[in-house]
């Protein structure tokens, strides 16, 4: 049953892969089980979504820029009608830096994976190497049951 599932294989997986491919069923409520038995065995956990990231090394790991919707609003400045630029800390550093001692470290849970180009999915895969507090966890579509694969098995071949 999948109810009673522990969710000691995903971990085990995720500990040795260091990034994992998900396939889930449509209909949801599987992430939230499998997000729990990760909180459960030390993990921190930081929901995101590949749509607009942009650049995922500035994203995850540099002070980056953002513009905001402008809505209609002008500067008047000389710079054009684009709106202000805001400064945003780095996501996965400010994260690490702030795990509690006990912590395992950080598992960045990204949505909607099927909209990252081959590139970005490379990077996903070597970042638990180069920072090993990080592990990837990434929803690649649907599937009739919740299954994982190695991320770097959804790379295709070139």
């Amino acid at each position: 049953m999948a109810l009673i599932t522990t969710g000691k294989p995903f971990v085990r997986n995720l500990e040795a892969d260091g990034a994992l491919g998900l396939l889930l069923p449509l209909e949801g409520g599987h992430e939230g089980r499998y997000q729990r038995r990760l909180r459960a065995a030390g993990y921190e956990i930081m929901n995101i979504t590949a749509r607009g990231l942009g650049d995922l090394s500035a994203y995850l790991f540099d002070v980056h820029g953002v513009r905001p919707a402008h809505l209609g609003k002008k500067t008047a400045q000389r710079e054009g009608s684009v709106g202000y630029r805001y400064f945003l800390p780095p996501a996965a550093t400010y994260q690490v830096e702030s795990l509690p001692p006990n912590s395992k470290g950080l598992v960045i849970w990204m949505l909607e994976g099927l909209v990252l180009s081959q590139q970005e999915l490379q990077f996903l895969v070597s970042l638990p190497a180069s920072h090993p507090k990080i592990k990837v966890v990434v929803e690649m579509g649907g599937g009739r049951s919740f299954t994982w694969k190695p991320l770097s098995e959804f790379l295709l071949a070139a």
